[in-house]
């Protein structure tokens, strides 16, 4: 049989090379420039979610934050540019205005947007103790403050359970661009559910059946320029 015109192995072999071409043609081929596989199990980093997103810079960044989309800032020669968040003429449009200035891609509503979402998701955390969630959000001394007070209230064995009831529209209450600076105070009026609970289990203060105000003025801050898009909480005031 050596030598002989086997026919089966021909034909194996033209099978062989219309599958290769097949799954060439299916599949293609790898230029370098493919993204890693994704792990659908792997906790997502907001700081990531936003670089995915495009750098607009006027979002505060946090997981699961709607997509605003590409927004134009408004015309300057425009009386009600900031008709709904400032007076026209007042310190806070006359704030918003240099910020634009230094900053075109600065936008208003998608601002108030992640403040609203920051406030919620910060309170929510410090509840909870979830540093992970807290320390990409806040300036470095703020966080400091927050880790302590959660680190004193862990050595107690306290837990803490808040539940928001509402949290209204945020209210802009001062604009400052000090050099490459952008700082702006974001007033909060909210109403949630509080309780703590010691070692035991017990209740020590809050109770489910009351419902308590909560008045906030939080500062975000930004510097104009910067790759990093996200606003993060540098000062809080309460009761004002």
């Amino acid at each position: 049989m050596n030598g002989s015109f086997d026919v089966s192995t021909v034909v194996f072999a033209l099978l062989a090379i219309f599958v290769v071409w097949k799954l060439r043609s299916v599949l293609g081929t790898r230029t370098g420039n493919e993204r890693p596989p994704t792990d659908p199990f792997a906790r997502r980093n907001p700081a990531d979610a936003a670089n995915a997103a495009p750098d607009r810079g006027n979002v505060v960044s946090l997981p699961g934050a709607a997509d605003h989309g590409v927004m134009s800032s408004p015309r300057v020669d425009d009386p009600d540019r900031w008709k709904g968040f400032a007076t026209a003429g007042s310190p806070v449009a006359i704030g918003l205005d240099q910020i634009v200035k230094a900053d075109p891609d600065f936008a208003v509503s998608p601002f108030i947007d992640g403040a609203r979402a920051a406030y919620e998701a910060i309170i929510l955390a410090f509840a909870k103790g979830d540093r992970q969630t807290l320390q990409p959000l806040l300036a470095k001394d703020v966080y400091d403050g927050f880790n302590t007070a959660i680190t004193a209230r862990e050595q107690r064995g306290e837990i803490v359970e808040t539940t928001f009831v509402s949290l209204a529209t945020p209210k802009i209450d001062d604009v400052q661009l000090r050099g490459k600076t952008a700082q702006i105070s974001v007033q909060f009026a909210a109403q949630s559910i509080s309780i703590t609970k010691g070692a035991d289990g017990k209740e020590i203060e809050g109770s489910s059946d009351t419902v308590a105000d909560m008045l906030d003025l939080w500062t975000f801050a930004r510097e104009i320029g910067s790759r990093d898009p996200n606003w993060k909480l540098v000062a809080t005031e309460t009761g004002r």
